[in-house]
């Protein structure tokens, strides 16, 4: 029992520093830097769907969308349009990610698929601003 408590208070004292400097503090500049992996994969992100192909997709399907959002509609509800028809995205304020979008920003959403009985809407998790 002496043991195992040794040993968890210095593994405790060992981690602090790397703790430290994870949340800031002193960076020494002649330290060596480690290597940190940014991103992840970069590709095609689900399907590329009209409106009105994505109402005909199945609940949970990964989907990228490119048109405007017309109007806000809720909280965090909006109506988005494309050349097919409009749709109901929910949008949740962290993923607007510092971007003001107006109705004249043409716009790609990715997310999910959200079917309930009678409607269908996407769970937009990412936004971002496209050209023409």
């Amino acid at each position: 029992m002496k043991k195992t408590a040794a040993l968890l208070a210095i593994t405790a004292l060992v981690s602090m520093p790397v703790l430290a400097a994870q949340t800031g503090g002193f960076v020494d500049p002649n330290a060596p830097t480690a290597q940190v992996q940014k991103g992840g994969f970069s590709g095609p992100n689900g399907t590329v769907a009209t409106v009105k192909q994505a109402q005909d997709m199945k609940d949970d399907a990964w989907v990228t969308m490119r048109g405007n959002i017309e109007k806000r509609i809720g909280d965090e509800d909006y109506q988005f349009r494309d050349a097919t028809g409009t749709m109901k995205v929910e949008i949740d304020h962290k993923r607007w990610e510092g971007q003001t979008i107006s109705p004249k920003d043409n716009v790609e959403l990715q997310g999910k698929i959200d079917k309930d009985f009678n409607s269908v809407e996407l769970d937009v998790k990412q936004i971002r601003k496209v050209q023409g």
